[in-house]
């Protein structure tokens, strides 16, 4: 069958298409991508010929529309989107036109196309918690604009799956790392820096605010709950998924300065601080498991192990 990945060309995208290829099935592999849009993590795949790309922006429809037409997937898997926090405050209305209008585009050019779409939300949707682990049911309240525009998603998937029976599945993703993660992201940010003392490129690493609480899950386990969600969700349903070690931000360093012989020295960076901050992520992914049998197998260490080597590399 053929499957559609938006966002192919970033951090979960390219680990999907990793994935669906690794399971060596018959499936063809298409990819949404802008003409600008860096190719450095899918370009072992483009060589050997195992994805094709289509190219358009979730912003104009006709392109939507041509790609979908062109690939009439079975599956198609909504991961593009503007994803970092502290951006949406810089610019809330490009973050809210690309995470709302382009899903609401995607979702129109898909009521003509038979599958499943696996719309991908978050976390942030939920805000600062009123209660923990956080279920499904827990209030939307959402506090930076990115947060909001992955509610307004969420809620507009759903709306159309009530009113066109768009065949959606809805999940929550919680804090998930691993490699080609954006350098902007908080492990990434730190891993890089400590490849960069490693090798006399900076002194001193920079961190935000190291009591935030986060529970992790690797990328290569978070593209395997989108796997299965495919194909043994409930349409309409939504789903947390997330991995089952917490930590807050400060011990996650401390476990990548362990997997370092170099001496770190870390300042607090207020510029990194964000004017509203989620600072508690604890969730319940219980739905989720007891539906699709999945559970996180990859632990913290080894992620953190191999986003280290990914930025030494790098360098």
């Amino acid at each position: 069958m053929n499957i559609l990945i938006t966002g192919i060309t970033g951090f979960v995208g390219s680990h999907l298409a990793d994935y669906i290829v690794k399971l060596q099935s018959h499936d063809r592999i298409y990819g949404l991508a802008r003409w600008r849009s860096p190719l450095n993590n899918i370009s072992h795949l483009i060589i050997e010929n195992k994805i094709t790309l289509l190219w358009g922006d979730l912003l104009d429809l006709p392109s939507i529309e041509r790609a979908l037409q062109i690939c009439q997937p079975k599956i198609i898997f909504h991961l593009a989107a503007q994803s970092y926090v502290p951006y949406s405050h810089e610019a809330p209305i490009s973050t809210l036109q690309t995470n709302v209008i382009g899903s609401a585009n995607l979702f129109a050019a898909a009521e003509e196309v038979a599958g499943v779409i696996v719309a991908v939300s978050s976390s942030e949707v939920y805000g600062q918690p009123e209660y923990t682990p956080i279920d499904e049911k827990h209030p939307l309240n959402p506090i930076s604009p990115y947060g909001v525009s992955k509610a307004a998603m969420d809620m507009l998937a759903y709306s159309e799956f009530i009113a066109h029976d768009l065949p959606v599945i809805r999940t929550r993703a919680f804090s998930h790392t691993g490699a080609r993660r954006g350098d902007v992201f908080v492990a990434s940010a730190f891993a890089k820096q400590i490849a960069e003392i490693e090798v006399g490129q900076r002194d001193i690493l920079y961190t935000g605010n190291l009591d935030s609480i986060r529970t992790w899950c690797d990328v290569g386990d978070m593209v395997r709950a989108y796997w299965v969600a495919a194909r043994l969700c409930i349409l309409g349903e939504v789903y947390n998924i997330g991995g089952d070690r917490t930590t807050t931000i400060g011990e996650m360093l401390n476990i990548l300065i362990s997997l370092s012989d170099a001496k770190i020295i870390h300042r607090i960076d207020d510029s990194l601080l964000r004017p509203a901050d989620v600072t508690l992520q604890i969730p319940d992914t219980s739905k989720f498991q007891k539906q699709t049998g999945w559970e996180p197998r990859i632990p913290l260490e080894e992620t953190l192990e191999n986003l280290l080597e990914y930025h030494r590399e790098r360098i």
